[in-house]
């Protein structure tokens, strides 16, 4: 009878780092709009470190990124500003654009 028998713990979900199919969709966006910026965000207990692209017009898309660092050699590359949305915040034109899709939506 195995009633004390120790329980094994759940397997740690392991970390990933951006695939690339997230790299290339990331490329595409800031190559194919204009006054492109990076945003970090930091890793969490919920998700992994990301980046966030924002467009002049407040279109943004969000996707996984392997470290900080990374997030900034690959905006480097580019050509793309690269801020850490903890010191600098989300940018007013994306709640707009946000504002404004929501709107179309309802």
């Amino acid at each position: 009878m195995a009633l004390f028998r120790r329980r094994q713990k759940a397997a740690v979900a392991g970390r990933r780092a951006a695939s690339q199919e997230d790299l290339e969709h990331l490329e595409h966006f800031a190559r194919s709009r204009r006054g492109v910026e990076a945003l970090i965000e930091p890793r969490t207990t919920v998700t992994e470190t990301t980046v966030i692209l924002i467009a002049h017009d407040g279109e943004w898309t969000r996707r996984r990124i392997g470290s900080p660092d990374e997030a900034r050699r690959w905006g480097h590359r580019l050509g793309i500003p690269v801020y850490d949305v903890a010191l600098v915040g989300y940018p007013q034109r994306m709640r707009d654009y946000n504002a404004r899709r929501k709107q179309a939506e309802a």
